[in-house]
This record gives structure tokens, sequence and C-alpha cells, in this order.
């Protein structure tokens, strides 16, 4: 069964604990903070024949079926692949699955995720199953970033924020999930996943840390005339291009706070301070901002799954970095 996240727990309560629920939830919230989980546990809770205490008993029919993947009233609609789109025949199979009837006569669950990858044609023809779902359907959508949903999608679900923990309630739960880390490489990571412990479980497996090493190790290089662009895409080819923009994007936005505020607190994880220290005294505000609009419109691309040339993206974006030092 999902986990419950201790920083879940009011959120459950209120959900799961609805004496009515409507036929459409839209759970959002940062990646990595446990949606998906939560979703997860709903589903199991709706789905039983024999709930206990808002959970699912684990062991009714419903339940076994469920665990087993097999359950005839439940539907999961997720990209085929990681970081592609959800296909408007995807949709299709599932609404023909809304307009079914429960084999088990209870109520059938659909579960969406990440509902911002289905594009255009798919969350249209996912409209009217979120109008009026035939029967007695009851629809999760799971995202991390609504802001990209139609807002014909969002306006048909109940809208439910699901909070970031706070900064100790996720660094004492990075204590029990990654105990060979010391401290301080938690608080890292949690700096690097923005928050979101789960994220930063995951990025710590990918080895998050090393990658940063080695770009801001690179970027110094830059700048000091001593690497050259097409030789730091290369470098940097086992890096996702998402964490790099995300980096990139980030340093210009602390770059940008310190010329306005000359704060060194702002300046973000101490091993670029420097570096922007360097940047903000040697670069014009309006060149800093033309660069952060470019970074900004490429990061979108990225999001988006635009058909990018990788190497030609990160040697456009360090040719701008390295000119930053200059004139406007």
């Amino acid at each position: 069964m999902a986990e419950i996240y201790p920083w879940q727990a009011t959120l459950w309560q209120q959900l799961a604990g609805r004496p009515q629920h409507a036929h459409a939830y839209l759970l959002h919230g940062p990646a990595g903070i446990g949606k998906r989980a939560l979703a997860e546990r709903l589903m199991a809770s709706l789905l039983c024949r024999s709930p206990v205490d808002l959970e699912a008993c684990g062991q009714c029919k419903a339940c076994h079926l469920l665990a087993a993947g097999t359950h005839p009233d439940n539907f999961v609609l997720e990209p085929e692949a990681q970081d592609k789109a959800i296909k408007v025949d995807q949709v299709r199979a599932l609404v023909s699955f809304v307009v079914q009837t429960a084999q088990l006569g209870g109520r059938k669950v659909v579960l969406i995720e990440p509902a911002e990858a289905m594009n255009l044609n798919a969350a249209n023809a996912l409209l009217k199953s979120l109008e009026e779902p035939a029967g007695n359907t009851l629809l999760l959508l799971v995202s991390h970033q609504p802001s990209r949903l139609l807002a014909t999608v969002r306006s048909r679900c109940v809208q439910q924020a699901c909070p970031l923990p706070s900064e100790p309630a996720s660094l004492a739960w990075l204590a029990q999930a990654l105990p060979e880390s010391d401290a301080p490489a938690r608080e890292e990571l949690l700096v690097l996943a923005a928050g979101s412990p789960l994220a930063a479980v995951r990025l710590q497996a990918q080895g998050v840390r090393e990658q940063r090493a080695l770009v801001v190790a690179g970027v110094k290089k830059l700048l000091k005339h001593q690497a050259a662009p097409s030789q730091l895409a290369e470098d940097w080819k086992n890096i996702p291009l998402l964490l790099l923009f995300d980096w990139f994007c980030g340093w210009s936005q602390l770059l940008l706070r310190y010329q306005l505020s000359g704060d060194e607190q702002g300046l973000g994880l101490r091993d670029m301070h420097q570096v922007l220290q360097y940047l903000a005294d040697k670069t014009p505000q309006s060149k800093m901002l033309t660069v952060q609009d470019w970074l900004l419109a490429q990061r979108q691309k990225v999001l988006a799954n635009a058909n990018l040339n990788r190497v030609l993206l990160l040697e456009a974006l360090l040719v701008r970095w390295a000119s930053l030092p200059g004139p406007g």
C-alpha cells in the first residue's frame, strides 16, 4: 500500500474523510512531495469493500486485485515512456473504461499522472468524462505543474493543493531515508531538490552532488577561458538537460537579486557565491535580463519535450554565459 508521509496526515484526513466525494480531484503541488502516493492511497480506500478508519483493509477481494494490478474497476493513465506525452488514443481507452459498468458492483477509480503530460487533443478528449463521468466513477488527476493544464480541465475538478513540507520535517524524513548521508549533505540535497524530500532522494540516487560539482567546476573554467563551450557540452552529456537549465535559470535569478540587494545571504549554495558575485559586478543588468529571458524560454522547450539538439543548445547556453562579463 502506498505510504502516507508525515506531512500529509492532515490532508489525508480531509480527503479520505469526506462524507461525499467529488467526481474529480486535481491534486497539485511541487514534484517530489508524495502526491502520487496520496492518490494511490485514496484510490485503494475508495475501491476497498471494507475500509477501516478510512484505510483500505488490504484483505478483501478488491484490495487483493488492486495489489496485483488486476482490479477491473481501476484505470491508471500515464505516459507510455518517461518524459513523453499522454496521447489521445490513451485517453480514448480511458473514456471507454469510464462508460462501462463497474464489474465489482462498486465505484470505478481513474488515476492520471502527471495530468499535464496530456497533449492538447488528449486533454480535450477527457473533458466530457471529467464533466459527466458515467456511473459511479471518480477521477484523480495528479499534477506537478497545474498551470500547464487546460483551464477547462482545471475547472472541472475540485482542486486540492498538496503543500510542501517544512524544512525541519523534510530533513527529519531524509535522515531516515538517507542514513548514510551526513546532515550537511542532506541539507544540500534538499536545496537542490527545491525543498521536495522525495525528489532529494531521487537526486541522491542519480549522483546529483557529483554532477553539480562537475558543472560548477566547468562554469569556473569557462569564465577563466580554460574550457570551451563544446568541451563542456560533451563533459555534461550524462546530466539531465532540465537539471542544467534549472541551475542556470536559478543562478541568473540569484545574480539579479544580488545586483539589486547586495545581500550575500541570498546567493544560494556556497559553491557558486564567488562566481555570482563576480558576474554581478561585471554584467550590465539589462544584459543579464536578456540572457535570463533566453534561459527561461529554452527551459520551457525542454519541459515541453521539444525536439531539441542537446549539444547545440548547451553550446548556445554556454556561449551566452561566457559573454556575461562585459558590455551589454
